[in-house]
């Protein structure tokens, strides 16, 4: 994954240091309005609730989705939550749907894609994304080829069918971004009009696995440019094991765009920061972006939750009450490679707000809590 400095092309980091960030490799769940990008439910100064006419928030209880992990939820205007992750594998991609939260957990799981046996998108498949642009069907991945799994990038898959179970997924080939280096992660969000795509690299000339890049987009699989970097791992809690940001995903609330995004290994010091910026402000302009200084969601011994993070946003059935989509592990002991451990289960929890407009995670709730807003 990627770092921040500008020097001058030095040798590029080894495949192994490329491997250990890969483990932290992975989202935000589209308001049907604008796809690709959580909107807020609307706060009206009440307490979250039902208004009438609303269904009120089914119950759930973690883990939602077992051995899961990189998940991503999307609610479309057809009442479904959709749900696709990284399944332990690493050689498809899959997909649920439920009228309910609590419902992704039983709900029947089908494989919409595999892996190739040889040649480009052949392994690694990992940390799809769904989004409905321009009336079709999109999912976003990162994977490598069968005969060199760490040269890992971002593809697109397109459907034109109304129901993603069915039609056909074609193609659309690489992401082509600036530098042919690992990359992954990628997210798609509008706004005032123009998509954005947002995704980790490795940049080269930089010590580090990835750092966080935005770009306008020309179409749903090539960028517009200019492809500007907005993180780099720069506090010790983002270089614990490897020095990563990725998994970037954007809520738009309060009149700022707030991107969180996942660092460090994906082991127990796995944790979740995040950038702000104003809703004028020039996306593209690296300095619009504030980074919070401290992670805002990480593990906790008391619920016995390690390494939360690649996370997305979606509301509840109540339309109003924002929804943290995670994963996270039971335990904080990994042995072997963190990558080999299939037990990152996806998660979700309420998302709460603080007076003064900002997002608060609070702590990963305990498993086999029953959560009903």
């Amino acid at each position: 994954m990627s770092r921040d400095r500008d020097h001058a092309l030095p040798e590029p980091p080894s495949r192994r240091l490329l491997l250990k960030g890969a483990a932290a490799a992975g989202a935000l769940a589209a308001v049907p309005a604008l796809p690709g990008v959580a909107e807020a439910a609307p706060q009206d100064g009440t307490a979250a609730g039902t208004p009438a006419g609303r269904p009120k928030p089914a119950p759930f209880v973690n883990p939602l989705v077992r051995n899961r992990a990189d998940p991503h939820i999307h609610r479309h205007k057809d009442g479904f939550y959709y749900f696709t992750a990284t399944a332990p594998e690493y050689d498809r991609i899959i997909l649920r749907r439920s009228r309910t939260l609590g419902g992704l957990g039983t709900a029947d799981e089908s494989v919409i894609w595999r892996a190739h046996p040889t040649g480009p998108m052949g392994a690694h498949i990992w940390a799809p994304e769904l989004h409905r642009i321009g009336g079709k069907w999109y999912i976003y991945f990162a994977s490598a080829p069968a005969e060199d799994v760490w040269a890992i990038r971002i593809w697109v898959l397109e459907n034109a069918h109304p129901n993603p179970f069915k039609g056909t997924w074609v193609e659309r080939g690489q992401i082509k971004t600036a530098w042919e280096t690992f990359s992954l992660d990628a997210t798609t969000f509008t706004h005032r009009g123009k998509r954005y795509l947002a995704w980790a690299q490795h940049e080269p000339g930089l010590d580090n696995n990835t750092g966080i890049f935005l770009s306008e987009m020309a179409n749903p699989w090539t960028l517009k440019g200019p492809q500007v970097r907005l993180s780099t791992p720069e506090y010790d809690w983002e270089c614990i094991g490897f020095k990563v940001n990725e998994g970037p995903y954007v809520l738009k609330r309060n009149g700022r765009l707030f991107m969180t995004y996942s660092a460090s290994a994906t082991d127990f010091n796995y944790c979740v920061g995040l950038l702000t910026a104003d809703a004028d402000s020039h996306l593209l302009d690296p300095l619009s972006w504030t980074k919070s200084p401290t992670p805002v969601f990480t593990s906790n011994d008391t619920t016995k939750q390690y390494g939360p993070g690649h996370n997305c946003f979606t509301v509840a059935e109540d339309g109003r009450t924002d929804v943290l989509v995670y994963h996270a592990r039971q335990y904080k002991e990994i042995n072997g490679d963190p990558l080999n451990d299939p037990n990152r289960h996806t998660r979700v929890q309420k998302l709460g707000w603080k007076s003064d407009g900002t997002p608060d995670f609070g702590v990963p709730i305990a498993d086999a809590v029953k959560v009903s807003e």
